[in-house]
């Protein structure tokens, strides 16, 4: 059973940078696309950024954020620079088999990860 374990959020002043990072472990890393998506109270579940095989990002976190992987470490990281207020969300990570698209849907993920909170003071 692949599991997914995030770590690294926290509280940042707007304009900061945090890095984010994303364990997966139950299956072979290289056979998954992840992403990562995030979510406030107010808004449904808001794709952020995906990697495996293609690599793409909102339109409201491109130039800012960054998406990496570690094959070796099974991890994912998301560099967040530049933060700002409307940032702040609990920040999910996500897994599927590989594709060679960006998926976007959240329906389309399988595994998710229990979500880091990333808040961002102005």
């Amino acid at each position: 059973q692949v599991q997914l374990v995030e770590s690294g959020g926290g509280l940042v002043q707007a304009g900061g940078s945090m890095r984010l990072s994303c364990v997966l472990s139950g299956g072979t890393f290289t056979d998954y696309n992840v992403a990562w998506f995030r979510q406030t109270p107010e808004k449904e579940r808001e794709f952020v950024a995906a990697t495996g095989g293609s690599t793409g990002y909102s339109d409201s976190v491109k130039g800012r954020f960054t998406i990496s992987r570690d094959n070796a470490k099974s991890t994912v990281f998301l560099q967040m620079n530049n933060l700002e207020t409307d940032d702040t969300a609990v920040y999910y990570c996500a897994a599927r088999l590989a594709s060679g698209m960006v998926i976007i849907p959240s329906s389309l993920y399988n595994y998710w990860g229990q979500g880091t909170q990333v808040t961002v003071s102005s």
